[in-house]
């Protein structure tokens, strides 16, 4: 496995702690978050919020990883993310594009249903 695969690994595995300051750590200064059906989120500082934003109802996590493939800067990995929330569960299947550069996430695109999402929250 590369470093850059090690790395998304332990990324991936770091969501179920549940701590936005650790996840935003993972991504460069200038990086983004594009979570593909919403606008993109830049810059580590703005990542952390709306991390800490997006989990704040959370009370659970697990990332199945389901496949994890790498070539260079950029890993893939197709995940099963089985989240518990104060508004419901949901088992949400994702499919995660990572580029990176000097050990840090520059670029993350997160491919999902947000139907399945949203039909999964009570409110």
């Amino acid at each position: 496995m590369s470093e850059n695969e090690q790395i998304i690994q332990s990324f991936i595995a770091a969501w179920q702690r549940l701590d936005a300051k650790e996840l935003a750590s993972y991504f460069d200064d200038a990086g983004c978050y594009h979570n593909i059906p919403a606008q993109p989120v830049t810059g580590r500082a703005a990542i952390q919020d709306f991390i800490a934003g997006f989990i704040s109802t959370w009370t659970e996590t697990h990332w199945e990883i389901i496949s994890l493939v790498g070539q260079g800067d950029r890993v893939i990995c197709e995940r099963l993310d089985r989240t518990k929330t104060t508004a419901g569960d949901v088992d949400l299947p994702c499919c995660g594009v990572f580029e990176l550069e000097n050990g840090k996430i520059k670029m993350w695109r997160d491919y999902f249903d947000m139907g399945t999402y949203v039909r999964a929250m009570k409110g």
